[in-house]
């Protein structure tokens, strides 16, 4: 079977739920929107098109770094896995729901600026105290590279 695999570009449009499956499995998720606009060529201004809402379901790893960093107005992109869940309402209306398992979330970076925190990632072979997240800046951090906004200021050009 195939499995349609996409990148969506939105807006969180509900606050992130976690919750347990019967198995003991956590899994965290969303609502988001994504709206089309489309640039007339002629006259140069913008039209807006039709919405496309979509529930994100996170699990394993993206659970925490989503639950962590997503609430409800934060710009995403999203990737994953979708597909449609048909179901019957109360009303016994039949209905269909869009759904995204994500593989992989993170911020719209041309809508909003972030600051990165990085975990620890532990090897199989290395031993653990238990706590796989990182209390020091990790090799490779590039925190100390970045110029912040007070000092670029203050910098002649």
């Amino acid at each position: 079977m195939y499995e349609a695999q996409c990148a969506v570009v939105g807006t969180v449009i509900t606050n992130p739920v976690k919750r347990s499956t019967p198995t003991g499995d956590e899994v965290l998720s969303f609502r988001m929107a994504s709206n089309a606009r489309r640039q007339d060529r002629n006259t140069g201004e913008w039209t807006d098109g039709g919405t496309l809402y979509l529930t994100v379901t996170c699990w394993r790893r993206l659970v925490r770094g989503v639950g962590a960093s997503l609430m409800k107005g934060d710009p995403i992109v999203a990737y994953g896995q979708l597909r449609t869940n048909e179901y019957t309402n109360r009303d016994g209306v039949e209905r269909a729901d869009l759904e995204m398992r994500a593989s992989a979330v993170g911020p719209d970076l041309a809508r909003c600026n972030v600051s990165i925190h990085r975990t620890k990632t532990v090897s199989s072979d290395a031993p653990t105290d238990g706590d796989s997240e990182a209390t020091e800046p990790v090799d490779g951090d590039r925190d100390h590279d970045r110029i912040d906004d007070d000092v670029r200021e203050s910098v002649p050009a």
